[in-house]
């Protein structure tokens, strides 16, 4: 191989300066984005002011980043990609519960509370009890299992989002499953909600025709010992944004019934089965 960068030696070119010494899956990773990278350049005939606009929009992305606002992720999502990583890191059995994105509104140590207990501070919006069971492969209630919930409220804010103006932990619980693997909870039905689109990745989307809005949903951590954890939603069937959420979070499987009561103590019911799949010994 030639000691000079040509068009056609690239990849060789650039690959060929690793060290041997090279962490091995270091070395496989970036092999590989070197090798895909520049077969998109040549695929798609990059010109020079193009790479310098994708250079600009990168730069912005990061400047606009912060502890609170992680414009990355947001990338990261609203072009499949966090879901695709999630997918490839998270495959289990047809009937176990599938996996999706953990979301950026998550909060560590959430109050602990009563099954049947109402997490809704605000007062606002459509009243729906949750329900289900967790359950292994085979059926057989899991005793111990922690099911973490949060959902936004009825304005399609998180409580974090609006500090001050929401109550502490609005929309969020812990519940603990008994012998019969029962959770049971009332929150509220949930609404769509746009991702941040103020900063560059919202321009991306705009220029691409596409929203920034994700349909109404219900997130879910279980987890138990022995099992695998399990970062999931619930979403709301009839929601417009139901077939095009912008970070492509929708499993078919996780669309969950939402069924009207009439005359009961809630407006809503959505009844859940969560399925663990066994850590592997391997």
């Amino acid at each position: 191989m030639s000691r000079y960068f040509t068009e056609q030696n690239s990849e060789e070119s650039v690959n060929a300066r690793m060290a041997a010494s090279t962490d091995p899956r270091l070395a496989e990773v970036m092999t590989c984005l070197v090798k895909h990278l520049h077969a998109f350049a040549k695929e798609i005939q990059l010109t020079q002011a193009e790479w310098d606009y994708g250079i600009d929009f990168l730069t912005k992305v990061g400047q606009i980043s912060s502890d609170e606002r992680q414009e990355f992720i947001l990338l990261s999502d609203t072009l499949g990609f966090s879901m695709l990583v999630d997918a490839i890191n998270n495959r289990r059995p047809p009937d176990a519960t599938e996996n999706t994105v953990l979301g950026p509104f998550h909060v560590a140590n959430a109050p602990l509370r009563q099954m049947g207990e109402n997490i809704c501070l605000d007062g606002k919006g459509e009243a729906c009890l949750f329900e289900g069971r967790v359950i292994d492969l085979h059926g057989n209630p899991i005793e111990g299992a922690h099911v973490d919930v949060w959902s936004d409220n009825a304005d399609g804010f998180y409580d974090v989002q609006q500090p001050g103006i929401q109550p502490k932990w609005n929309n969020r619980g812990i519940f603990v499953t008994g012998k019969d693997g029962k959770y049971c909870f009332v929150g509220i039905k949930p609404v769509s909600y746009p991702i941040p689109d103020d900063g560059p990745v919202g321009q991306m989307l705009s220029h691409l025709g596409r929203h920034p809005y994700r349909p109404a949903h219900m997130h879910y951590i279980v987890t138990a010992p022995g099992y695998e954890k399990v970062v999931t939603h619930t979403f709301v069937g009839d929601d417009k944004y139901i077939t095009s959420d912008t970070v492509f979070g929708v499993k078919k499987t996780l669309v969950a019934p939402f069924e009207k009561i009439e005359g009961g103590e809630t407006d809503w019911h959505s009844p859940f089965d969560f399925v663990l799949t066994p850590i592997s010994e391997d």
